[in-house]
Formats: structure tokens, sequence, C-alpha cells
């Protein structure tokens, strides 16, 4: 693929037909993310985005690079194996709110402790879209939507708290609706040092009808003097928030700061990024460490066979060193 094709964002659009619901949040973050690998002029065969199971998962189908459609919760750990593996691929993992932070929640975690060199995407609507409408994790206590029959008895998960606790060094949210913004997250998602998480608002025009387009929007409500939609979403850019970690000394307060904002939901509902670290080495610095070869000789482009289908590594060592000699 030449580099002028490359630079168009339907380059990186499949043939396969978008299946999703009329009106769904993940038409705008698709798009979002190929215009996010257009602007960065991406080789498609240097990207890999990884997703579990929902509708977000389909993602991978609808977008040219290599997509690996894996398990329920499990879109994490495959991901940061494919990192692990080749160093040299921008790695992008895609997940629902149910898939990542309900059966998925533990790779969540772990996946901040590690801080890889990757991005990770929560498609955010409050419900299992895929499986009719049930609560998940992020769905509000008390909240009812109309595929629900009775209110949610649940209290949800903060994507961006548990994000923080984690220990991830870029935490951002987006909304779907606001592509130009959202590409923007996702290109310095892609681009920050280190574990990059994006919490993405995106209606759920079939089961959540509660959280929609027009409650985002604010046409619910209307200002006293022009009688104008008063949106709920704003940018923490536009107000002067400043996430950025420069010293050690500023990481306990860049990271209060960043929770406070995250309590703000109902009237008013910030986007943009929240936090951002660059002082910590990432995962693959911390190996490169105790394996200086690790960049330049990763394991996932290693011979491991010749020609002849006969295996070049020698095992004979690390086998030796798990002998256990009887006594």
């Amino acid at each position: 693929m030449v580099l002028e094709q490359v630079m168009k964002p339907q380059a990186y659009a499949t043939e396969v037909h978008v299946d999703w619901c009329p009106g769904c949040g993940d038409f705008g973050i698709l798009r979002t993310i190929q215009m996010a690998l257009a602007e960065m002029r991406m080789d498609p065969s240097q990207v890999a985005v990884v997703s579990g199971i929902g509708c977000s998962a389909k993602t991978i189908h609808y977008l040219r690079a290599y997509g690996i459609h894996t398990l329920h919760g499990r879109a994490l750990p495959y991901a940061m194996g494919i990192k692990l593996a080749n160093p040299n691929l921008k790695v992008v993992a895609v997940s629902g709110d149910g898939d990542g932070l309900g059966i998925g929640g533990g790779h969540f975690v772990n996946a901040g402790r590690r801080n890889l060199d990757m991005l990770y995407i929560i498609f955010d609507n409050g419900v299992y879209g895929l499986t009719k409408g049930q609560a998940a994790p992020t769905l509000k206590l008390g909240v009812q939507t109309k595929s629900l029959a009775h209110p949610n008895i649940n209290d949800a998960v903060n994507p961006i708290w548990l994000a923080m606790a984690a220990g991830a060094t870029w935490v951002a949210r987006g909304y779907s609706y606001d592509v130009k913004h959202l590409r923007d997250l996702i290109v310095e998602g892609i681009r920050h040092r280190g574990y990059a998480f994006l919490d993405v608002l995106q209606p759920c025009p079939t089961y959540n009808d509660i959280n929609t387009k027009e409650w985002y929007g604010g046409e619910d409500r209307k200002a006293e003097n022009d009688g104008r939609p008063l949106p709920r979403v704003y940018k923490l850019e536009e107000e002067k928030f400043d996430p950025v970690v420069r010293d050690s000394s500023e990481i306990e307060k860049k990271a209060t700061q960043a929770l406070d904002k995250a309590l703000e939901w109902g009237d008013r509902i910030p986007i943009g990024v929240f936090y951002k670290n660059e002082l910590i080495p990432t995962f693959e610095e911390r190996i490169q460490q105790r394996v200086p070869t690790y960049f330049e000789r990763p394991p996932a482009l290693q011979t491991i066979s010749g020609r002849d289908g006969r295996p070049t590594t020698d095992l004979g060592k690390l086998l030796g060193r798990l002998t256990i000699e009887p006594a």
C-alpha cells in the first residue's frame, strides 16, 4: 500500500458489512480509529488490533490491520502477549465495558501494573448490547433502562478511577459523537510512551434509553436565555486542565485532580486527558535492562527452525535447570 493511500481513513476500512444498529456509537469509534491511523501514516502491517467478545469486538473485522478476535474478557492479555513478542508493533486492544470491566476486570488491573506501550479502548455504553441489554459494570446504581425488569441493583465501576488505581500512565475519556476530539485522543494514546487507557462514552440506541445521544447533548434541558441545549459533555482542555506529570513530586497532585474530575457525572461530564505520566519505565524497557538485544531481536522475529523444519533453538540448558535429580 502506497503512502498516499495510507494517509486516507478509507484505506483502513475493509469490505466487510458493518452491522451495528443504526445510531450506535460504535460507528464513531471505528471511524476515529481509522482517522487516527491515517493521520499517523501507519502501515497497516505494523498495527495489531485485538478484541474480545461483544458488539465492540466486531471492530477488528471492519479495520484493515492485523485483527485478532479473542475470548470474552481476554483481549488485554492477548494484546500484551503480542506486544511482548514484537515490541515494534503498534498494539491497540478494544473491549466493551462488560467485556473489559466485568469478566476482564482482573486483566484490566494487571495491565496497569505492567505499563506496556499500548492503547486500550473501552466502548462504554452501560449495557451488554450483544446479549440484549443486561446491566454492564458502568451502569449507575438504580438506573433502569428499557431492557431491565427492575432498576440496576449493583453500583457502577468508575473506569477512570480503576485505571488510575491500577497504574495506567495515560488515562483519558472520549465521546463517540465528537469525532475530531476522539481522533486526537486516540492519536495521543497511541503515541504515549506506556500503557494508555481510553474510556469512550457511546450511546446504545437499542437498549440504553437513558444515556442517549440527546441526553449527552443536553437536549432534555434548555438555556433560559435562548432555549439552546445545554450539553453535558465538556472538554477538560477548554478549562485549562493540566494532566501532565513533569516531575515525580507532582504524581500525587496530578492523580488527585484526575480522580476528582472523574467523579463528575450528570449535569457535567468531562472528556479529555485526565492523567499523563511518562516518567515511569515501560515494561519493554524493563525487559531490555535484562535482555539488551530485546528490541533488535524480539521473540516474534527470531528464527525457531531451519528450512528443513528442524528447530534451531537449543533448550538443553533450560531443561537442565528444571531437572530434579533423584534423591
